[in-house]
């Protein structure tokens, strides 16, 4: 993302095919967003749609060609460069008048900002020679938001050739990570996200698009989704050691938030915010101190000055007042806004059927599911057509998917060759063994519900660019998934992108329902939901005790998150108290389940 942003927020990435080309729709607009290039053949696909829009023609890169997974996501981002770089020549071109992109891309900057102030300057003025000057001014200063992309460190298959040999460097993320470093992309950000990846990250030390240009920049930038400041500091400090500077820290709450959830351990997001806040520059020093070492080193460069390096935080931020506090209050330079997003065809790629359930979802439509083969909680929304494909199986006697692209095949329990737990193979086999095990009744129907209820999401989230763009994905297999984060159920309304800018910015009228909480007690309630379904079952497993020290310090944790956000409520309210309100059931909820559980005696 750009070090002098013009937005003060990112649409980040969502799901497979949510973002897939969010910047050929939203980048000329000065808005920075992120791509998932996980799914290659969903890239393949992209490119077949948008090179004849782009008027030229269109030539697969077909699985037999040598790292053709790197390819695909090399020309995929040459040629979404290609476009926006076309949208940006004509919009430059464009006259000032009502309905043009050029209006629109000044009239959704924050009010804040240095251009849109000179933009009024020019509408108001009477002189048409000043008004010319600053119009040709304004048309200079004009540019693209960052097309950024995402790759989730966990999803690392190693792929194999011909002769059935481990290919090398050509792991999932590896061969992503190469796609992207040889594409035409500068300005631009690779964002890693669910932790470290030794592998992935031992690549890029031999990857020159990484380093620091003559002028103190970077070409290509390095951004850390992190949900904690010891994770920042753990991840940062290994990429310095290869040379690797990390220019941003992307804060996402644990549990509010899309996706997968990686929960922290009670920590809660202002408290984390607040750590970052006080341990900035402690941080910064303690990566220069290695970053300089290793340049010197290396490279024999002496690299004098700290380079620059961004803080962003995203997760359940859905209101104007809360958007100001988080950049007031721990002057970060970006928020992320990611679910309310899935409601602007504008900016995200949703199919209709998904694009009305997520309109009329309910609290009890996104939950926290184990839908996820990689067993990590992921929010889900209930009712797709994947959901209800899911459930068919299991009625037709036949559960689990066809694993076609084998991103998520992980699991050895059973075969030599990793396979999918949300595929049918390997549902099948633990569904002999778990009916061999004796188990108790009960025992044995949970299992197996939650064994059953695994979704294959490298197609569930891929299919809805299919279905918007009228282009074949996977023969047969149409259904599709999606991941919102809990937020989204306070938001009912398709908006034009205009429309949620001005929803960010405190410019119109505010898009949510009038009872949705605070993002600091929606989390805080979410991980209290956390901490008594983790106590239930561990009470159920007949364990409590084994992880007495664990719910103690969780325990914990959220006792001094609720005392960070009572010191802080003033400037958290609205003048209603609610927030506080708020705050004391939360804390009555946290206490009863201290009586049942007497975590803090433990």
């Amino acid at each position: 993302m750009n070090t002098s942003s013009l937005h003060r927020f990112h649409i980040p990435v969502m799901g497979l095919a949510y973002t897939i080309d969010s910047p050929v729709k939203v980048a000329r607009f000065g808005i920075s967003s992120v791509i998932s290039i996980v799914e290659d053949r969903l890239v393949e696909m992209m490119r077949s749609y948008y090179y004849p829009q782009a008027g030229r023609v269109y030539q697969p890169i077909t699985t037999d060609q040598p790292d053709y997974r790197a390819k695909r996501i090399t020309d995929y981002l040459n040629l979404v460069n290609s476009i926006v770089a076309g949208q940006m020549d004509r919009l430059k071109k464009a006259a000032f008048e009502k309905g043009s992109e050029l209006v629109t891309y000044f009239e959704m900057l924050p009010e804040t900002s240095m251009l849109k102030k000179a933009y009024r300057q020019m509408t108001e003025t009477a002189d048409h020679a000043e008004k010319r000057k600053l119009a040709d001014y304004l048309r200079t200063q004009v540019r693209p938001g960052s097309i950024d992309v995402n790759i989730m460190t966990k999803l690392d298959r190693e792929n194999k050739d011909s002769q059935h040999q481990v290919i090398k460097d050509g792991s999932d993320a590896v061969a992503a990570l190469r796609g992207y470093v040889e594409s035409d992309l500068t300005n631009s950000s690779i964002v890693f996200s669910a932790g470290l990846n030794p592998r992935l990250f031992n690549y890029m030390e031999n990857c020159p698009q990484f380093d620091m240009q003559e002028d103190g920049s970077f070409a290509k930038k390095v951004i850390l989704k992190v949900s904690d400041y010891r994770s920042a500091l753990i991840q940062g400090k290994y990429l310095a050691k290869k040379g690797i500077w990390v220019s941003e820290f992307r804060i996402e709450s644990g549990l509010n938030c899309g996706g997968h959830a990686f929960a922290t351990d009670g920590y809660l997001l202002g408290p984390i915010m607040e750590e970052f806040k006080n341990g900035k520059q402690e941080l910064l020093d303690s990566l220069f101190e290695i970053y300089s070492a290793v340049q010197l080193k290396k490279n024999d460069r002496i690299v004098k000055d700290i380079p620059p390096v961004l803080f962003s935080v995203q997760g359940g931020i859905g209101t104007a007042a809360e958007d100001r506090f988080l950049h007031t209050q721990y002057d970060i330079s970006t928020t992320g806004w990611g679910s309310p997003f899935l409601l602007v065809p504008e900016a995200t790629t949703v199919d209709a059927e998904t694009l009305g359930l997520l309109a009329d979802a309910n609290a009890e439509d996104v939950v926290l599911s184990r839908k996820s083969p990689l067993g990590v909680r992921f929010h889900y929304l209930k009712g797709t057509t994947a959901d209800r494909e899911v459930k068919q199986r299991v009625l037709n006697g036949r559960p689990g998917s066809p694993c076609t692209e084998k991103h998520l095949a992980f699991n050895t329990e059973f075969t030599e060759e990793p396979i999918c737990t949300a595929s049918r193979k390997y549902q099948q086999l633990k569904l002999e063994q778990l009916k061999a095990a004796n188990l108790p009744e009960a025992e044995f129907n949970r299992q197996v519900e939650e064994l059953q209820d695994k979704d294959c999401l490298c197609i569930g989230l891929s299919n809805a660019a299919s279905l918007v763009y009228n282009v074949p994905f996977i023969d047969k297999l149409k259904a599709v998934n999606i991941c919102p984060g809990p937020n989204i159920v306070h938001f009912s309304k398709v908006v034009s992108l205009k429309k949620m800018v001005d929803h960010i910015y405190g410019r119109t009228e505010s898009l949510t329902k009038p009872d949705r909480p605070h993002m600091f007690i929606a989390e805080l309630g979410l991980y209290i939901d956390y901490l008594k379904e983790k106590l239930e079952e561990e009470q159920a497993n007949g364990t409590l005790a084994k992880k007495a020290k664990y719910f103690n310090e969780f325990y914990l944790n959220l006792r001094k998150g609720i005392g960070y956000y009572r010191a802080h409520a003033s400037q958290l309210d609205d003048g209603t108290s609610e927030f506080e309100r708020q705050l004391s059931r939360a804390e009555t909820e946290l206490d009863v389940l201290n009586y049942q559980y007497s975590i803090d005696n433990k």
